[in-house]
């Protein structure tokens, strides 16, 4: 019953769409239905209003911090911190509250692997920053990231259990992006800090 209750309250807590909450406070459209349609920070940063995709973004790194945090306080196995950080990064992908129609997962899964051991995460937070802007493209930039934590992981701890669970991460996210990389590809891709399409 614990496990279920812990694996629930995760998923759930992924659920809540930081997008759509930034975008009601500072009065914006609805994410869903401008540039990449995707309701996640980098989109909302299209909107030209660099507070609300702030506000996203801290809200859905945080989500994803807090899960494993919570799971850690408690003092649970390191399968069921495994499973929450699995749960609250899938919630964000496929939120119930958005018909399961959810964001990339970037953030979200920062604040896991932050969480999960602090180093990890910078590793992969500072992977991500560097090709971004470098390149101004935030999917190239998670996808280079994901590709590169099971590596950052499997240096750090080996095969020890936090490596299953990167590699996880790091396929949900590669697989999220797949439009992107064929956008990419196609050289369609638009970058960091272009605006909405009209």
């Amino acid at each position: 019953m614990q496990t279920a209750l812990a694996i629930l309250a995760a998923y759930l807590l992924g659920s809540v769409p930081f997008a759509m909450i930034s975008s009601k406070l500072f009065g914006l459209a609805d994410p869903r239905t401008y540039g990449s349609g995707n309701p996640g920070a980098t989109n909302v940063l299209r909107s030209g209003n660099k507070k609300a995709a702030l506000f996203t973004l801290l809200g859905d790194a945080l989500k994803g911090w807090a899960a494993v945090f919570v799971a850690q306080q408690y003092g649970l196995s390191d399968n069921m911190i495994g499973l929450v950080a699995l749960a609250v990064f899938l919630g964000h992908l496929y939120p119930v509250f958005l018909k399961f129609k959810g964001g990339k997962g970037v953030a979200t899964a920062a604040g896991v692997l932050i969480a999960l051991d602090p180093a990890l995460g910078l590793a992969v937070l500072g992977t991500w920053l560097f090709v971004a802007f470098a390149s101004r493209y935030s999917s190239l930039a998670a996808v280079l990231a994901a590709a590169l934590a099971p590596v950052y992981a499997a240096l750090l701890h080996g095969a020890a259990h936090p490596s299953i669970v990167v590699g996880i991460i790091a396929m949900a996210l590669i697989g999220k992006h797949w439009q992107n990389i064929q956008r990419l590809l196609a050289g369609q891709e638009s970058k960091i800090g272009s605006k909405k399409k009209a």
